[in-house]
């Protein structure tokens, strides 16, 4: 086995005897070290000593290149031979460098997406490498994460899921030296064997008819053709974009959005009252009873409520589309709770980054942690037993080709 005579400076061996600073004085040393290393080994491929008139030399040197290398001790600068027609000078320990570089770059980006503040993943890179990291390289290490995310909102759909959840929270992202608001779309679907799926995350500039639109599209093409129910909340755009580009669908406004919006409209000493009978319409066993509470809370409304008098009357039959539903499946479908609950997680994990520095790192981040969601959900227990919905859908076909073909005899 090849030796090579390392020298260390009087300097420090006596910083490493007396110092304090022992992480800092034993990366010195092995910063030395290395580059002596680097040193005779090019002298040896060499076959001489630098500038060395010599008939066994069997190569040039071709100058240096400099190499950073993160080890134990902290960050270290080595100044790499070059030598003419040998790449190999440091296989061994730079093979080992590059893979714990991609440790660590796979470790901070765990770190961001878990919710850990860029500030914080400077102090880790401080405590157990000796180098500092900025946003902006935080930004450039994440982007390991961008074709996963890429391949998971390009995956292919099923063609048809039961139900649909759609829901869009803001966020702070900077633009062009800007601070502004952007939304983050999510839909989620119940499939047919009654599992949830992330189907499907974008960000837009704000919500519009066009922009939901063109988010249901994109679904479209991916695959998804059919949903009998989506649950969202009222806005506009999003219930006009669903109608048109899922035919023959039904829509459920959100149950828990309607009730703010009815306690908007009431004086405060009347909520609880608002609330109870609310209440009564939503857990009503079937429509025909839930008309009756709509009816008696409608005329006790007009005499305390003008206004909620007239918002139960226009928008009764969106929150009560549910009822088409057998009771089992109405109560996790009466209202986006579904999907809140994971925005809850977004959150939590967007709440230490505060302004994301542009779209592609809302996707990047936020993205990774709903895919970490959509695999926890693949593996979960069953949202819906399927069975009762499926044999419902069925006798109402059944019904229904009675009903055109003059009878259930002639039908079967």
């Amino acid at each position: 086995m090849t030796q090579y005579h390392i020298t260390l400076e009087e300097g420090v061996v006596r910083n490493l005897l007396m110092g304090d600073e022992v992480d800092k004085i034993l990366r010195n040393i092995m910063e030395q070290l290395l580059n002596q290393f680097l040193e005779a080994r090019s002298t040896d491929i060499c076959g001489a000593e630098l500038y060395e008139q010599s008939e066994e030399r069997s190569a040039y040197r071709n100058g240096y290149r400099e190499r950073s290398l993160v080890t134990r001790f902290g960050k270290i600068e080595l100044l790499v031979p070059r030598v003419r027609g040998h790449s190999a000078l440091t296989e061994g320990f730079i093979e080992k460098y590059k893979r714990s570089e991609q440790a660590l770059i796979a470790g901070i980006a765990e770190m961001v997406v878990s919710g850990v503040s860029t500030r914080k993943v400077d102090d880790v890179a401080q405590a157990l490498f000796g180098m500092s990291i900025s946003k902006s390289q935080v930004s450039r290490i994440c982007g390991v994460l961008d074709p996963i995310v890429n391949e998971f909102r390009d995956r292919p759909l099923d063609e048809y899921y039961p139900f649909m959840i759609v829901d869009a929270m803001y966020l702070k992202v900077r633009e062009d030296s800007r601070v502004v608001s952007k939304a983050l779309y999510v839909a989620i679907g119940i499939n047919t064997m009654g599992y949830r799926e992330i189907l499907g995350f974008s960000v837009m500039d704000k919500e519009t008819k066009e922009s939901y639109a063109g988010f249901f599209e994109g679904l479209n093409r991916r695959g998804l053709g059919k949903i009998d129910l989506c649950v969202s909340d009222d806005h506009t755009g999003l219930v006009t974009a669903f109608k048109e580009k899922f035919l023959g669908a039904s829509w459920q406004r959100c149950q828990t959005h309607f009730s703010r919006n009815m306690l908007d409209k009431t004086p405060k000493k009347h909520w609880p009252e608002v609330k109870e009978r609310l209440k009564e319409i939503y857990t009503a066993r079937n429509l025909e009873k839930a008309k009756e509470y709509k009816d008696e809370m409608f005329e006790r409304l007009r005499e305390i409520a003008p206004k909620a008098a007239e918002l139960l009357d226009e928008g009764f039959d969106d929150i009560a589309a549910i009822f088409a539903l057998p009771a089992k499946y109405r109560t996790k479908l009466r209202t986006s709770n579904l999907i809140e609950r994971m925005n809850e997680e977004l959150r939590r994990r967007e709440r230490p980054i505060r302004i994301f520095t542009n779209e592609a790192s809302v996707l990047r981040i936020l993205g990774t942690v709903i895919m970490e969601i959509h695999e926890k959900w693949k593996v979960s227990k069953l949202e819906f037993d399927m069975k009762e919905y499926f044999d419902h859908i069925s006798s109402i076909s059944q019904l229904d080709a009675a009903e055109k073909g003059g009878g259930v005899e002639e039908a079967a």
